[in-house]
């Protein structure tokens, strides 16, 4: 019977890094797909932004101790330095984004390479998981064994590659506690109030959101559904219910002091926003398109509430257009220092199954592997 030394449930980011650094060791890596990495394969457009170079524990929800300790062993600077070594070519982007300038297929290949040592179970799906002197993984192609197991196997997000709640069902198992799972970074969906924004559908423009104390200052887009884009994506990270705020007019600092600028302008053209946004807007309030100057005091205060524009999402597009998956797995139930769980000894647990998720913008790829990296060099000593 074999027994390997360690098994990565996973053959995503998170895995795939920390099998990188753990050559010498007997790895394997079993996942539900029948080729490696397919996360990162279609992120990004399918360049992946795999970093972002301004990455703190501030753009993450979750416990920000335990996420600091972790990012401070392998930052934005180390993963830079792992992928420039492996000789690929990266694309800057605004707010530090990092991507592949190519193609994400040139990161799979890289870590391909590293991990050719590994043994790999793919293809394969995980059914149970039970422990004596060593673990039993039984699959639907029979049983693997292994002295350690490694949960990376991701959140709920993006079903059509293989997305289960496997690892949240190991960790129960074992008697961890779940921070209740649920899709993010995802678009939102509109109250009643807010049905004139799906006319819009198609527009984007930049726009500054406010969440709980969280400001993003990038574009909004309008959907069939609601509202999407960058902005409202980090946003919805960090809301559950309740109200958020949107600046419309992040050009302007004074609606009083632009307004007189622009008296003798009509409302559609004096705001510097998309007409049919304009108009939409107008007919939901129920005020005709008219010179600035003749605007009731009450029409004033109407249209300058596109300055902050608040109102209660009626909920999210679901998992089916989420990004990642918020919740998972009570940090307060792993040891910092090498990601094992405090309930199962050689049990451990890394990437977007934990209870961390990073904003838009490759702060998910970051932690994945970050957690990753910090895995391997405890399993190293």
């Amino acid at each position: 019977m074999k027994i390997h030394d360690i098994l990565f449930i996973g053959a995503g980011a998170s895995a795939l890094m920390a099998a990188s650094h753990l050559e010498g060791h007997d790895v394997a890596l079993v996942d539900v797909n029948p080729k490696i990495g397919s996360k990162l394969l279609i992120s990004g457009g399918g360049k992946c932004n795999l970093t972002n170079r301004f990455a703190t524990a501030q753009n993450y929800l979750g416990d920000e101790a335990f996420i600091a300790s972790i990012l401070s062993s392998f930052d934005a600077s180390a993963t830079l330095s792992f992928v420039k070594k492996n000789r690929l070519s990266l694309e800057e982007r605004a707010h530090g984004q990092i991507f592949c300038a190519n193609s994400a297929k040139e990161l799979v290949s890289i870590f391909g390479r590293l991990t050719s040592y590994c043994t790999f179970y793919l293809g394969t799906k995980v059914l149970h998981i039970k422990k004596n002197d060593h673990f039993f993984v039984r699959t639907d192609k029979g049983e693997i064994f292994a002295k350690k197991v490694v949960v990376a196997s991701g959140g709920l997000s993006y079903a059509s590659i293989g997305a289960s709640g496997i690892g949240y069902e190991i960790a129960q198992q074992f008697g961890h506690t779940l921070v209740t799972p649920a899709p993010a970074l995802v678009g939102l969906t509109l109250q009643k109030e807010q049905f004139w924004m799906k006319e819009l559908s198609g527009i984007a423009l930049p726009i500054t959101l406010q969440v709980e104390g969280k400001s993003f200052s990038e574009n909004l887009l309008f959907a069939h559904k609601g509202i999407s884009g960058p902005a409202v994506l980090s946003g919805s990270l960090y809301w559950k219910k309740g109200n958020i705020t949107i600046d419309f007019l992040p050009h302007i600092k004074s609606i009083e002091a632009h307004f007189k600028q622009q008296s003798k302008k009509q409302i559609i053209t004096a705001l510097g926003l998309p007409r049919r946004l304009i108009k939409a807007f107008l007919d939901s309030v129920g005020i005709e398109d008219k010179v600035l100057s003749k605007l009731t005091p009450q029409e004033y205060k109407t249209i300058a509430t596109l300055k902050t524009y608040t109102f209660a999402p009626a909920g999210n597009f679901g998992y089916t257009k989420a990004e990642v998956t918020r919740g998972g797995v009570c940090t307060e139930e792993i040891d910092v220092l090498s990601c094992e769980s405090k309930k199962c000894k050689n049990l451990y647990f890394i990437g977007e199954v934990l209870d961390v998720t990073g904003e838009l913008g490759g702060f998910n790829f970051q932690w994945a592997f970050a957690s990753a990296y910090h895995l391997a060099k405890a399993i190293i000593v």
